[in-house]
């Protein structure tokens, strides 16, 4: 368990596992502790690190969340990896994660091995976003469960968490701010696209999608399982640890 700074806040991490490193990053209103059960799958493997990040699980606060929130989440990303200084580090991002991860790759390509893109809607939000997501968030704060994950994942702050991120995410769409830094024909790392048939909460003909981004990333793989949640890494916790570990070993 550390921290390091960036821009003057603190950013929660820890290590489990040695080899070759891979960075964990979470979707939004969660934490690293969403990888807290799967980390076994992956430990005998890797160097795993997980991070929150700001405004997230055991990292500083923030008053206002960007709403180029997974370009500035980036940013966080390639500031752990440069502190940690330990070579080329591969990326498992699921849902605003992966968002966050390519978005580093295409920043910080001399820093990332490979990026694993795990459960997210790929070039653009779905239609009628902003008024889902308000929609989506105000049923989840009133669910027993949900917000049991969210005060797990969070603190006692959960809700406070929620609001910021759902209104930045509303801010995003509303405001039609471009989700990536760059095209994604510039992606100089491999990429591995990964969901679930049964995921309700990505876009409708999500491995269509998939294979639209593949024909543009010049390296780039689909894996959709059959049966799953969201997202596609924790519901089909071993398979899908199977698939990151031949995709990330493969060629080193």
């Amino acid at each position: 368990m550390a921290y390091f700074k960036y821009e003057g806040r603190s950013i929660y991490y820890e290590e489990h596992g040695q080899g070759q490193p891979v960075l964990f990053l979470h979707g939004n209103t969660a934490s690293s502790k969403m990888f807290q059960y799967l980390v076994p799958f992956y430990q005998e493997s890797f160097r795993c690190i997980l991070m929150d990040f700001l405004g997230n699980g055991r990292s500083d606060r923030v008053e206002r969340f960007s709403a180029d929130l997974w370009q500035e989440e980036s940013l966080q990303v390639i500031g752990l990896v440069e502190r940690l200084n330990c070579g080329k580090v591969s990326l498992v991002g699921t849902s605003g994660g992966a968002w966050a991860g390519i978005n580093a790759a295409l920043k910080r390509p001399d820093l990332i091995h490979k990026v694993v893109a795990d459960s997210f809607d790929g070039r653009t939000l779905q239609d009628h976003f902003a008024a889902n997501v308000a929609a989506e968030r105000t049923g989840a704060k009133a669910d027993p469960g949900a917000r049991r994950f969210y005060e797990w994942c969070q603190g006692p702050d959960w809700e406070q968490v929620v609001d910021l991120d759902t209104e930045a995410l509303v801010r995003c769409a509303l405001e039609n701010r471009p989700l990536f830094c760059g095209e994604l024909s510039e992606l100089k790392v491999p990429v591995l696209l990964m969901g679930s048939r049964e995921d309700e909460m990505c876009r409708r003909g999500l491995l269509e999608e998939y294979e639209e981004m593949a024909k543009r990333i010049p390296e780039a793989v689909i894996h959709m399982f059959e049966r799953g949640g969201h997202p596609a890494i924790g519901t089909n916790g071993e398979r899908a640890a199977q698939v990151i570990r031949d995709f990330i070993g493969k060629g080193v």
